[in-house]
């Protein structure tokens, strides 16, 4: 197995989370500056009731007296400052919807890049990239439960020749047409890779070999529908497979490479065969 590429987009990803944690923040910095403001108007008129109690502390005055003359002052001023407050208050909550809604966009587009980035396009599998990742984590998982994972290795038959008979568009209808296959044939916690130009992977997690063999055993029998239902003309799908089950302590590329050794050996006999 091929040392673990580093991701081409890890640098983008690592940008994008540091601008959603900035604007994360910012959100935080407005709900502040709103609640500042709301401590200020408080603080304002706390100050303006002191106004008019202390001199009454001061002098002992049994009676609440206030100086009529800045009851407008201070009225018209708690006024001005609401209105304020709920023009800022609405501004701000306007701005905090707004970024609310593009943080939510980038996230959104930054989850459909890194699944473009993980599928391969003309099959609608996961690709090299993908496989790189979902091995190594299915490996500690199979560690962690005590479980089995098997790799199953696919490769259709003689798809040069077809490429070359049938032609390119012709060629890509049957790649996809066998990435269909598998995807309805395995399971959905199954993952399906484009391995190579005509070479397929599919990781069975908590699947012993008795398992894959049933697995491959449906494989064979959606391929020879497939040929029944003639959706090619001319043309009949074969395909050679080889298996191998990983147990806790092996190296997963080590079994990674069985398998494909396991479908060269099979392919082959084959050959030796016709």
């Amino acid at each position: 197995m091929p040392p673990v590429e580093q991701s081409a987009a890890a640098p983008d990803r690592a940008t994008a989370t540091q601008i959603q944690k900035q604007q994360l923040d910012a959100i935080g910095s407005h709900t502040f500056h709103i609640w500042s403001i709301y401590a200020l108007i408080v603080i304002v008129l706390a100050a303006g009731i002191c106004a008019l109690v202390l001199p009454n502390i001061f002098w002992e005055t049994a009676y609440l007296r206030a100086d009529v003359r800045y009851l407008p002052q201070l009225l018209l001023g708690f006024i001005a400052l609401i209105i304020l407050f709920n023009l800022y208050a609405f501004e701000q909550s306007r701005r905090l919807r707004k970024t609310r809604e593009e943080l939510l966009e980038q996230l959104q587009r930054g989850a459909i890049a890194e699944r473009l980035a993980l599928v391969d396009p003309l099959t609608e599998t996961f690709n090299r990239r993908y496989m790189e990742k979902i091995l190594s984590a299915e490996a500690n998982r199979a560690d962690r439960r005590n479980t089995r994972l098997s790799l199953v290795m696919v490769d259709v038959d003689d798809f040069k020749d077809a490429n070359t008979k049938f032609g390119h568009l012709l060629g890509d209808q049957i790649l996809h047409e066998v990435a269909h296959l598998l995807k309805s044939t395995f399971r959905g916690s199954d993952s399906v890779v484009r391995y190579g130009g005509d070479e397929f992977l599919i990781v069975l997690p908590d699947t012993d070999e008795a398992q894959a063999q049933a697995a491959i055993k449906r494989l064979n029998n959606a391929v020879s529908e497939w040929n029944a239902s003639e959706i090619v003309p001319a043309y009949k799908l074969s395909v050679t497979i080889g298996t191998e089950t990983y147990t806790k302590g092996q190296v997963i590329g080590d079994v990674l490479h069985s398998a494909d050794a396991k479908m060269m050996e099979q392919k082959s006999a084959r050959s030796e065969v016709r």
